[in-house]
């Protein structure tokens, strides 16, 4: 499985729900806490685009926040973004 990192703040429920999901599928994740840390945010807005949590990256590839994440999975690309012996990623 590909390395999955989330970018957080505590008390977010679509941090929370993206969590569980990636636990419902048995996925291990670099959660990043970026609550209060306004270098870490600015760093990530910049990066990504987005000025909330949760971000979400996929090996290097920025997936988005809980829309995003359940959307792949509702759409069943999820496990292909997953798949370390996927080529078109």
């Amino acid at each position: 499985m590909r390395t999955v990192t989330i970018y957080t703040s505590p008390g977010c429920l679509d941090c929370i729900a993206a969590k569980e999901l990636l636990r419902s599928k048995g996925v291990l994740f670099n959660e990043i806490g970026i609550e209060g840390d306004r270098a870490a945010t600015w760093a990530l807005a910049a990066r990504t685009g987005r000025s909330t949590v949760p971000q979400i990256f996929v090996g290097t590839k920025h997936i988005g926040g809980f829309d995003d994440l359940h959307e792949l999975e509702q759409t069943g690309r999820l496990d292909t973004f997953l798949d370390p012996d996927n080529q078109e990623f």
